[in-house]
């Protein structure tokens, strides 16, 4: 369940963002990785938070034309998540697994960004388009 549930949420918001009109998906997901960046301030490592969300902060912003950055911020926040981890202080204190949870989430979501952050009807269409010319051949399920 710490790895299976994880993913099953990162999944979750990529398909939940997909209810999201493509022209307002990346702002929007710009602004939750820089609140997930910020989510560690009193994290523990002192001035490093602050040096942390300010990077995070950066490609945030820079993610609001760009869906690779929001994607790096993500794989960036996923460092974090397992620095915290390892460090015995979880983004949630009273779940013992919480950082390591989300860094199993984060990659999944980043994933989704640095494909373009496509909804999952935009997905599913490519995907059948390119599975469309494929050849079948005997024995195949029809």
């Amino acid at each position: 369940m710490i790895v299976i549930a994880p993913v099953l949420i990162g999944l979750t918001y990529a398909a939940l963002n997909s209810l999201i009109p493509a022209v307002h998906r990346r702002p929007f997901n710009a602004i939750m990785v820089a609140g997930a960046g910020a989510a560690y301030l009193s994290g523990g490592f002192g001035v490093w938070e602050l040096l942390f969300t300010t990077a995070t902060t950066y490609a945030a912003f820079r993610g609001l034309r760009s869906w690779r950055w929001i994607g790096v911020a993500w794989l960036m926040h996923t460092v974090w998540d397992l620095l915290h981890h390892l460090y015995g202080k979880p983004i949630l204190p009273f779940a013992a697994h919480s950082s390591l949870g989300c860094a199993i989430c984060d990659p999944v979501i980043a994933v989704w960004c640095l494909a373009g952050g496509r909804s999952v009807p935009d997905l599913w269409q490519s995907w059948a388009h390119r599975t469309a010319g494929r050849r079948t051949y005997p024995g195949d399920a029809a």
